[in-house]
């Protein structure tokens, strides 16, 4: 039976120790940056959906910082216009995989669509973990399919400029570890992009 995490929030206290291990991740990249044009700022930009969410939505962001500003990318000053907006998108499912809908249509039961993830037949799965604000302590020794998206587009035209996504499997739920190194994989391809996808990319991460 496929049960779905149904929150970054509750986990975010979940701890690791200090040494390193590799995070192995599938990647699929497509990228239109225009030949001879460098990274210059960006702001992140919240759906709606994530708007009504916005502890869940900065938390995201602030696993995908890292990978964002380590491609090139500085975040425009407040108040200021951005040169491109990215839009992130995440999920956690537990035990094996299973068909699911592009993150980047706004119409399927992704992240997009709703906040971060879906059970069955597109309900939301809001379990007795979520209720009480942590996770239900039966998720622990569960195994996990682990998913970022990001999309970058140009702000004054809104023309999308380079397209990505990552996804690991394991054995915790990786909210804190996993979930940055997945975005730092999905930026790897930036600026140009990747002909084979997907394709393995290996992450080094504190644990």
């Amino acid at each position: 039976m496929k049960r779905i995490v149904g929150t970054l929030i509750a986990a975010a206290a979940l701890g690791g120790c200090a040494s390193l291990y590799n995070v192995d991740a599938d990647v699929s990249s497509f990228s239109r940056w225009p030949a001879g044009r460098g990274p210059a700022t960006y702001a992140f930009e919240r759906l709606p959906s994530q708007q009504a969410q916005p502890q869940q939505a900065q938390m995201l962001e602030d696993a995908a910082r890292r990978a964002i500003e380590g491609s090139g990318f500085v975040a425009a000053p407040e108040g200021a216009v951005a040169d491109v907006t990215v839009q992130l998108g995440a999920r956690i499912t537990e035990t094996d995989r299973s068909p699911f809908d592009d993150p980047f249509w706004y119409g399927g039961r992704g992240i997009w669509h709703r906040p971060f993830v879906y059970g069955r037949y597109g309900r939301p799965f809001w379990g007795p973990g979520w209720r009480r604000g942590y996770l239900d302590s039966s998720f622990e020794s569960s195994y996990y399919e682990r998913e970022v998206a990001v999309l970058i587009r140009d702000k004054h035209s809104g023309e999308p400029l380079y397209e990505a996504r990552a996804e690991s499997q394991g054995p915790t739920t990786g909210l804190t570890t996993v979930l940055p190194a997945l975005f730092v994989a999905a930026m790897k391809d930036f600026p140009a992009g990747s002909t084979t996808n997907p394709h393995r990319i290996t992450v080094e991460t504190p644990h």
